[in-house]
């Protein structure tokens, strides 16, 4: 078995497991699908090769992902957390460059639930006087 390093990412309603196989070539296989089939969007492609440029580390490590949940934007930062996990694990003294692009602070900003007696999370029915 190949020895890798692994990863757990979070946005959302997104998870994402990341393993990254030392002296590789760069390559990203998202879900069986090569990355830039999975995520067709330029940012979403940066967000996940950004903790890679941040350590210099790019094409140094071959990467598989599985992720799960939420939309492609949520899984594209999940995975670049998980990541970023991963990558520390490698080596802990890549820590205060991950931390100083604030790639190791989970987002906890998630979707806020509607509440009874609202439209939505906090519009209200409109406010008629008479």
């Amino acid at each position: 078995m190949t020895e890798y390093f692994e990863g757990i990412g979070r946005r959302k309603t997104s998870t994402a497991r990341v393993r990254i196989y030392p002296g590789g070539t760069g390559q990203f296989v998202i879900n069986g699908k090569p990355s830039n089939e999975y995520f067709g969007r330029a940012n979403d492609w940066a967000r996940i090769v950004e903790p890679f440029e941040v350590t210099n580390l790019t094409g140094t490590f071959d990467v598989t992902v599985l992720v799960r949940g939420g939309g492609i934007t949520g899984q594209a930062d999940a995975v670049c957390m998980g990541a970023a996990r991963a990558l520390l694990e490698t080596n802990p003294d890549l820590r205060p460059a991950l931390r100083k692009a604030g790639l190791l602070t989970r987002d906890a900003r998630a979707k806020e639930r509607k509440k009874p007696g609202l439209k939505r999370a906090r519009k209200a029915p409109q406010y008629t006087k008479r």
